[in-house]
């Protein structure tokens, strides 16, 4: 079975250890550790395969999310509070909740994008087609999830850098994207679009636009290839902050609220 929270963990373990991030890469190694449990469960459900009908497989996620509120409840003390709260919520409220995020997806809330990443990566990983989702121009294909991060990837057969790939926020796979491209509005012009990395943070970089003043990270895998784009989009949290001073909005909030 293909395990893709193995390597996520792995990392956010790692960059734990970095006494500035730690705290937050602690919370979210153990966020990590539990959708891989979510994952393993939905991929060995006896006699059980999804159907890509989230109303129709909603059961089998049900019984999953004592797994992110205990992961919630010694989290931030908001967030905590929202777990108490939402612990005491009734099935019917629940799955409203769930739908509703389903069809019109929103970065801030944190319980339904948990619960809800491992049951599209397992659609993804089965090949099969999810329903009642919007595909748009720069989301993915798949899915229809915003790109939550890129990266630049060494061309395997070539030895080249340079390939600009999107990482979905919602199913966590990725498709190739044209590199000088905002990924939000489609701006191509050059002189429209900026970057900022920092000595820190060498492999990771905003990427902005000026039409429309979006942005999400980049990383660079061709001069660091142990990085692991999505945990190293949440780690370098400070050029987060950079770009939030320059009054650029993030396309897709990360799973930490950043």
């Amino acid at each position: 079975m293909l395990e893709p929270w193995k390597t996520l963990t792995e990392r956010a373990t790692q960059l734990a250890s970095r006494p500035e991030t730690s705290e937050m890469l602690e919370f979210y190694a153990s966020l990590l550790r539990a959708q891989g449990e979510i994952y393993r469960h939905l991929r060995s459900v006896p006699s059980w395969v999804p159907s890509g009908d989230l109303k129709q497989d909603l059961p089998a996620l049900r019984s999953q999310l004592h797994l992110v509120l205990r992961v919630a409840e010694n989290g931030p003390p908001t967030l905590a509070e929202q777990a108490t709260l939402l612990a005491a919520t009734g099935d019917a409220e629940f799955s409203r909740k769930l739908l509703g995020y389903w069809r019109e997806p929103a970065d801030t809330q944190f319980f339904a994008k948990a619960l809800l990443q491992p049951y599209a990566r397992c659609l993804a990983d089965l090949a099969i087609n999810p329903k009642n989702r919007a595909l748009e121009t720069h989301h993915c294909p798949f899915c229809g999830g915003r790109p939550q991060v890129s990266f630049l990837k060494t061309h395997s057969e070539s030895g080249e850098g340079g390939s600009r790939n999107l990482l979905c926020s919602c199913c966590l796979t990725d498709w190739p994207s044209q590199r000088v491209l905002c990924v939000h509005c489609g701006e191509e012009d050059p002189e429209k679009l900026c970057y900022f990395h920092t000595a820190e943070w060498g492999h990771v970089r905003i990427e902005a636009c000026d039409s429309c003043r979006r942005y999400l990270k980049g990383v660079d895998l061709t001069t660091f290839g142990l990085a692991v784009p999505l945990v190293d989009e949440v780690a370098a949290a400070p050029l987060d902050l950079w770009a939030r001073e320059l009054g650029y909005v993030k396309i897709e909030l990360n799973l930490i609220g950043l």
